[in-house]
């Protein structure tokens, strides 16, 4: 069923993998109630090359490759790769929204969430709600 998965975004991520995080402690508490009722996270290779750049330029080369070693091994995680119909729907997206701020990583995420009917993402990031989703972190 759809309405259990979630939709993991840099913004959670970041949350679980940085110890310097401010919503790290909500995150990870958020994390494992969400696995104990058996949710189920996807994320994009848009979200996962966005939070390796971002580990890589806050932190270390080290903390990059040990998220990205994190990512391939997970079994808890399922990776959506968006293929050419996501990211013209991404493009479209992008292009509509002009009033807003959506990164194209998001706009990617937006599309990815309509097509797989997912409500709720793991993030802090406003854009989410904006674009009617529900983000489950608190900013």
């Amino acid at each position: 069923m759809a309405a259990a998965d979630v939709m993991m975004d840099s913004a959670g991520f970041l949350a679980l993998w940085d110890g310097a995080d401010e919503h790290q402690a909500a995150a990870l508490s958020l994390h494992a109630e969400l696995l104990r009722k058996r949710r189920r996270f996807l994320t994009t290779e848009y979200v996962v090359d966005e939070t390796v750049t971002l580990l890589l330029v806050r932190h270390s080369h080290e903390a990059a490759v040990d998220f990205l070693d994190t990512i391939e091994r997970s079994e808890a995680l399922r990776l959506e790769w968006i293929g050419p119909d996501r990211f013209h729907a991404a493009g479209k997206l992008f292009r509509k929204h002009k009033d807003k701020e959506w990164s194209f990583t998001d706009c990617v995420s937006f599309a990815t969430m309509h097509e797989l009917q997912i409500r709720d993402a793991f993030t802090t990031n406003r854009h989410f709600k904006q674009a009617g989703f529900v983000p489950l972190l608190k900013a």
